[in-house]
């Protein structure tokens, strides 16, 4: 593997009267004299601080900008954010792909290496494995991006954290209505309704639902999604918040799968032919509710609280031959069938002024996740030749549980006038235990345990009252997945105890600046990961992982808004990452040693973003926005 050369730039242009980009948020509102966004405290580092004065990389994308989406996929609303970098490949059976710095970059499909939250509930599932296709675009409120040291705080497979945000429902009861159509039969039909509270004690309440479905850009590619997204909100009177939330999601997805180059050059649209008779695909149906509640006992002590749970069930017909299937007895099939019953909770106090100059918050994180997996033959015998894309008999049953207890403790000190320091600690342990119920080819049974302490440290200098620098570390921690488990590279059946838990050390300082030339940040980053989670390559068509012994992620990036005339607003970002092995890889099988100083594929070195958006708060919108990214190592 060797890095590649930058590629032909690759741009994207839209402009309409009636679409319009996404521009990020990063203002304070020091000074009433120029035109500015407004006052907002960031949530994701859970500090209670201005943008201006959080010593972390992290962007916020408001409503109005969600609300001018197409409100399909995540990737509308977060681009432009440094160092995340998107792959939508319009393939609904594989989910989107994004990678923070680097961090997840590693997955074929949904989201690992990131956390994902939803009104402060986990859209992540507890073993890591993450999916965007729960977060209802329709009510969405706002997004935060938190990247760099300060996501080890959220423990687990914290390369990177987004948080998305409801609306809450207010004013008169009113309805919604909303359809819209495109290219390959595309169509998207939603409705959301919402009303205030009417009371005291009462709730507000927003329900969006809505209807996606798609022919696809190649030969069957299309989709089908279903998705219902609900939440109460209640402010009580003794000042105690709560926030009820439930959604669901249901998915038909057929899978294209990949072309060669040579493929794709004869026909970018078309499924290779020996792929028809499986008839590849994925269904995929989840529900999840969850409750968070926060009360003030006076000025300055606080409780919170969050629980959740959920099931979700997948079952993937893949396009592996009989002939594959039979050549072992530890074969899985080419039928994947599981279903997942996940809960948790989160438990935090907060108090300020124990000491002077202070904030200390303490908790208690628990998840846990029961799986049901099973694997089957694709394929039943008819005059003894294999028809395809059927369940046929199993060749795979077990029961996965996993569970976490993190406690976790998070201080800040303003020490000086101008210096800040801020310090958390989280010790994170992880215990997976996997039951065979499928002994014909032996028993598979196992467990392993992972842990590790995680601190993280962050000191900030408040130079000028627009003007703010920082440095930060923090020890990150990411586990695999059931999924990256599931199979051994050696081809032999059971799960994978010998792929052991990377950990990271991630150095960063930035600056923060808001002045009459607009509101910019610029970080600067080093990450340095151990046992690294890789590809080992395909096994008798599953994908396998192992663990790289050093990688090393350095970058920069840089992101600058302002708004320069009345709703007129200009939005600029570029980041720079090299991502490279940091020792050799020994070779495995037929995959070839991996030489240190290779690039860590699926990451694009460059990358740059500029918009120009004229927003208001209501009437007419529009924008345009230019999009660069290397290609892909």
């Amino acid at each position: 593997m060797s890095l590649l050369r930058l590629d032909r730039l690759h741009y994207c242009i839209l402009m309409s009267m009636g679409c319009i980009s996404s521009p990020l948020v990063w203002a304070e509102d020091l000074n009433s004299d120029v035109a500015q966004l407004p006052t907002l405290h960031v949530e994701a580092t859970r500090t209670d601080t201005g943008y201006l004065q959080t010593p972390a990389s992290v962007f916020r994308i408001e409503a109005p900008q969600v609300d001018s989406s197409s409100q399909v996929n995540l990737t509308e609303v977060v681009k432009g954010i440094p160092s995340l970098q998107i792959r939508n490949r319009e393939n609904y059976a594989q989910d989107l792909q994004l990678s923070m710095r680097g961090f997840g970059a590693r997955s074929t499909f949904g989201v690992r290496g990131i956390r994902l939250y939803v009104d402060g509930i986990p859209a992540t599932m507890p073993d890591g494995q993450g999916q965007t296709s729960n977060i209802d675009l329709s009510s969405l409120d706002h997004v935060e991006v938190l990247t760099g040291p300060f996501s080890s705080l959220y423990g687990n497979s914290s390369g990177g954290t987004i948080l998305t945000s409801t609306k809450e429902g207010q004013g008169k009861d009113s309805i919604e209505l909303s359809y819209s159509g495109g290219s390959h039969d595309k169509s998207r039909a939603g409705l959301v309704l919402q009303g205030g509270a009417k009371g005291a004690n009462e709730p507000s309440y927003i329900i969006s639902s809505s209807y996606f479905d798609t022919d696809g850009y190649r030969e069957h590619s299309g989709a089908e999604k279903v998705l219902n997204n609900a939440k109460l909100s209640w402010n009580l009177d003794d000042g105690s918040k709560i926030n009820w939330v439930t959604n669901y999601v249901k998915i038909h997805a057929d899978d294209p799968q990949g072309l060669t180059h040579d493929q794709w050059n004869a026909n970018p649209k078309q499924q290779v032919p020996f792929l028809k008779q499986f008839n590849v695909r994925k269904d995929i149906e989840q529900t999840q509710t969850g409750v968070t509640w926060s009360k003030p006992i006076n000025d300055k002590n606080e409780l919170y609280a969050m629980a959740y749970l959920g099931n979700r069930q997948v079952t993937q017909y893949q396009s592996i031959p009989k002939s594959t299937q039979d050549a072992s007895i530890n074969h899985a099939g080419g039928v994947i069938d599981f279903e997942r019953n996940y809960y948790g909770a989160d438990f935090r106090w907060t108090g300020k002024e124990l000491l002077p100059n202070t904030t200390l918050s303490v908790g208690v994180a628990l998840d846990a996740m029961d799986e049901d997996r099973k694997g089957f033959e694709n394929f039943n015998l008819v005059n003894g030749q294999p028809s395809y894309g059927v369940k046929g008999n199993l060749r795979r049953d077990e029961d996965n549980t996993l569970w976490n207890i993190d406690p976790y403790l998070q201080a800040s000190w303003q020490f000086l006038p101008t210096w800040r320091l801020d310090t958390g600690v989280r010790y994170s342990n992880v215990h997976y235990k996997s039951e065979d119920n499928y002994l014909s080819n032996g028993d598979d049974s196992g467990k392993t345990d992972y842990d590790k302490v995680l601190p993280s440290v962050a000191l900030s200098w408040q130079i000028l009252p627009e003007l703010m620098a920082y440095v930060s570390y923090a020890k990150g921690f990411e586990t695999p997945t059931f999924t990256e488990m599931a199979y051994r590279p050696d081809g032999q059946s059971g799960f994978n105890f010998d792929l052991t838990a990377s950990t990271s050390d991630t150095y960063e300082t930035g600056l923060k600046s808001q002045n009459q030339l607009g509101d910019f940040t610029l970080a600067v980053f080093q990450t340095k990961t151990k046992d690294d989670i890789v590809s080992a390559g395909n096994s008798n068509g599953r994908s396998t992982f192992r663990n790289a012994d050093k990688t090393l992620r350095e970058g920069v990036e840089f992101a600058w808004n302002k708004k320069l005339w009345r709703d007129l607003i200009a939005t600029a970002s570029y980041s720079y990452l090299d991502a490279t092995f940091d020792a050799d890889i020994p070779a495995l099988g037929n995959i070839a040693q991996i030489s240190s100083g290779n690039a860590i594929p699926g990451i694009a070195k460059n990358q740059a973003y500029a918009s120009l958006a004229w927003q208001p708060s209501h009437g007419l919108y529009g924008g345009v926005d230019v999009q660069y990214m290397d290609k892909y190592t």
